[in-house]
């Protein structure tokens, strides 16, 4: 295989709409991702932090060799074996939040969206009242089962 010829298949790869749709739909995820997180960041935590009068989840700890620390800096300051489960509650909580948030958001962009226009197609077929086949409408045989069928008036 040249050179040439793996350069062609390249280019016939990258302009495929598939590669350029999911190109674009990296792109605005990227900005979406910066809105949802100053969403949270900025506007949900705010909010928390007056509810829950200022509790910051990222300090709960448990110390692992007995010692009691009086706060999470200091048990990392001597490197004591912690487990950190505020993180985790407080990275739970943005999960919570963001999943949310983007339900919301989604929610009211499908609301945008047009309901697609229903046309009322003419009726073409009917069904055979022997192997309830569809057939065209005006059959006077089946062509599965080769009844003869009624002329309905």
């Amino acid at each position: 295989m040249s050179l040439k010829n793996t350069l062609e298949e390249f280019k016939e790869f990258a302009v495929k709409g598939n590669v350029v749709d999911m190109a674009v739909g990296v792109i605005i995820g990227g900005a979406f991702g910066k809105i949802v997180s100053s969403l949270v960041n900025d506007i949900m935590m705010p909010l928390l932090g007056a509810i829950t009068t200022g509790f910051n989840f990222t300090e709960l700890f448990i110390s692992l060799d007995g010692v009691s620390y009086p706060s999470l800096a200091e048990a990392q300051a001597v490197n004591a074996p912690i487990i950190n489960y505020g993180l985790f509650l407080s990275s739970t909580l943005d999960f919570i939040i963001i999943s949310f948030t983007i339900f919301i958001l989604l929610k009211q962009l499908t609301r945008l969206k047009k309901a697609p226009v229903q046309t009322d197609a003419p009726v073409t077929t009917k069904e055979c009242p022997f192997c309830k086949s569809e057939i065209a409408l005006e059959a006077t045989r089946c062509p599965h089962c080769t009844s003869i069928l009624e002329e309905q008036k």
